[in-house]
């Protein structure tokens, strides 16, 4: 594989990762999570119930995983 290959792969990797995490953030706020703000390959989510909101949403959860 050349160098510029793999860099383009790379590249296309992070881009869809970044994507992934907009997805989540968005899908968490359409979700009713108070706030929802990606910093740098986290996403970080306030608000009340969070864990029992993720775990009963298949579409919050499924949003992580690139699904939508």
């Amino acid at each position: 594989m050349s160098g510029a290959m793999l860099r383009r792969l790379v590249r296309l990797t992070q881009e869809g990762a970044a994507r992934r995490r907009d997805a989540v953030a968005r899908a968490a706020i359409a979700a009713g999570v108070e706030d929802a703000q990606v910093d740098g390959e986290i996403v970080r989510l306030t608000g009340p119930g969070l864990m029992r909101r993720w775990m009963s949403d298949l579409g919050l959860r499924e949003a992580g995983r690139g699904s939508r």
